[in-house]
């Protein structure tokens, strides 16, 4: 396995929430499921990811690091809520879908498995949101894996 080019990862763009509210609006992969879903969390971490190229040779490590920040963040104000909202426009090179799909249902899991109510926008999908977030420093997290 090749070392990964620092900046050419996993992106991350994370929120304490008082409240993440969203709805489908269009899809953009015609290999999912047409849906329409409206949902909301409150008092939540929300976290807005790009899986990239990149992250499919990165392998454990960049999974570890993800679910390890995204803990990190929670606990800093004891949220045990989160979102999970795949968002491609932070840069880079895209994973394919499937493999990003892959990694955020694994992550969504593993969050629940250790007692987090997980919730995940639609994959492959445009959506409208409204956030809500607290003003903190750490209400507003960049992290680069």
């Amino acid at each position: 396995m090749q070392p990964i080019a620092w900046g050419d990862t996993m992106r991350l763009l994370m929120f304490q929430a008082k409240r993440f509210w969203w709805k489908s609006f269009s899809r953009t992969l015609e290999s999912v499921e047409e849906i329409q879903v409206e949902d909301q969390m409150t008092d939540a971490v929300v976290v807005f990811m790009q899986v990239e190229a990149k992250d499919a040779a990165g392998g454990d490590d960049v999974f570890r690091k993800t679910l390890k920040n995204v803990k990190w963040l929670a606990n800093k104000r004891d949220l045990k809520n989160v979102v999970l909202h795949s968002f491609t426009h932070l840069g880079g090179e895209n994973a394919e879908p499937e493999f990003a799909a892959a990694f955020i249902g694994e992550l969504a899991d593993r969050l629940a498995a250790t007692g987090y109510a997980v919730k995940v926008t639609p994959f492959g999908y445009f959506n409208e949101w409204e956030l809500s977030v607290y003003g903190e420093s750490l209400g507003k997290v960049w992290k680069e894996i």
